[in-house]
């Protein structure tokens, strides 16, 4: 088996525990946040936000400093870090003594956060160009599929085995990505610069700078989507069954659709893009998510939504490989890990944001209007990929065949 491919089963497998780490604690962490001894409902709210958005953001933060070490040291050991790190904090917040040890335990989650960095760094360095569509876009499902069946995951184990097994699974879980780490990723750095740049000097060496910030942009966006369901979901479901049983287990169902949608199609869409080109995948990608989103607000049942959810996850499996690949492709190898860094960065912000969106724009104008909102931002970013950066690959692919042609 060529090293690539090992490496990328053992990264997927621990991005994919990572997504899940990172994201099972938000259907239990009101309840969580209650036994470890806060009665106010109003606080418990206050808590709840607090403790589930300080990952996200201190790991916007820190994504590009462990990019910046990546490069440095060499990604293995962000890999061992990183891995090693959350199994021992994700393990520690079962044991929290009170809720201000939970949220400076999960605010140390996301320092030491970094581990999706070093995977797709490592992964787009040592991967040919013939097959990094595919080992990105394989790649990419790993983090979206452990995000979206996270929640779901920590709701059952929460209910059926008490919720602070939800933390031990995870932190034994991260052991075992981390003794894989170990024995089969293989890496050969070689350091080549012996002073570190600043960040003028990384943006100098960068030459396709308006199509990176448009590529962050992008990742931005497609986060902000695939999030901004995710504080409505249950209360949307609850007014399609009418108060039917089992409601939870429903909107898990229809939330968790999108995930393996994605796990399915973002190999076979990698592989369309490394014959096609990325920025034709991108950009449909774009188009029909956007579109998908918008029948959800007229669903009757959650078994609309669900198969429509499904096809969001199909939509959007073209567009984070897309990001990646072209991201690859324009960065220095010197500086792979750092520009991957902002572009995690940009990924936490749009989680941030797309649960701050939704859960504001369903309060004021209700359910339905998150949908339409996702779909106009989808819709604009679209807009603006095919003027910055369809037109010009096109262009780009155009004069390399006329040349060959000659």
């Amino acid at each position: 088996m060529p090293i690539w491919r090992r490496n990328l089963l053992v990264c997927w497998f621990g991005m994919f525990v990572t997504g899940i780490g990172m994201s099972q604690i938000a259907p239990i962490l009101p309840l969580y946040i209650r036994q470890l001894g806060v009665d106010d409902p109003g606080a418990v709210a206050r808590y709840s936000g607090l403790a589930f958005g300080i990952t996200f953001i201190v790991s916007a933060i820190f994504s590009p400093i462990w990019g910046l070490a990546a490069d440095k040291y060499g990604r293995k050991p962000m890999l061992l870090r990183a891995s090693l790190g959350m199994a021992i904090v994700i393990g520690c917040m079962g044991v929290a003594p009170n809720v201000y040890a939970l949220i400076g335990l999960r605010m140390l989650q996301g320092v030491i956060t970094g581990y999706g960095t070093a995977c797709t760094t490592l992964i787009a360095t040592q991967t040919d160009k013939e097959h990094a569509g595919f080992a990105l876009g394989t790649l990419s499902t790993a983090n979206i599929a452990g995000s979206l069946l996270g929640p779901t995951i920590g709701g059952l184990i929460g209910e059926n085995f008490g919720m602070q097994n939800d933390f031990f699974l995870i932190g034994a879980l991260m052991l075992i990505a981390f003794a894989t780490t170990v024995l089969f990723v293989k890496e050969n750095f070689t350091r080549t610069e012996t002073k570190v740049p600043g960040m003028k000097e990384i943006w100098s060496a960068i030459h396709e700078k308006s199509l990176t910030l448009t590529l962050f942009v992008t990742f931005f966006v497609l986060s902000v989507a695939m999030y901004s369901v995710e504080p409505v979901i249950t209360v949307y479901v609850n007014q399609l069954t009418q108060g039917a049983s089992h409601v939870a287990l429903i909107a898990g169902i229809a939330f968790s659709a999108s995930g393996l949608a994605n796990m399915l199609a973002a190999p076979q869409l990698g592989k369309v893009s490394d014959r096609v080109g990325t920025h034709k995948v991108m950009l449909a990608a774009l188009l029909a998510a956007g579109f998908v989103f918008i029948p959800q607000a007229f669903v009757t049942n959650a078994w609309q939504l669900t198969g429509l959810r499904f096809l969001l996850g199909i939509a959007a499996a073209g567009l984070n490989p897309s990001v990646n690949t072209l991201i690859k492709k324009i960065t220095p190898d010197s500086l792979t890990g750092r520009v991957f860094g902002f572009s995690m960065a940009a990924g936490y912000l749009g989680v941030f944001a797309g649960s701050v969106m939704g859960g504001q724009v369903a309060g004021w104008l209700g359910v339905k209007y998150v949908f339409f909102t996702t779909s106009a931002l989808l819709l604009a970013n679209a807009v603006w990929v095919y003027f910055r950066v369809y037109r010009k690959m096109n262009r780009a692919q155009g004069s390399v065949d006329a040349e060959a042609n000659k």
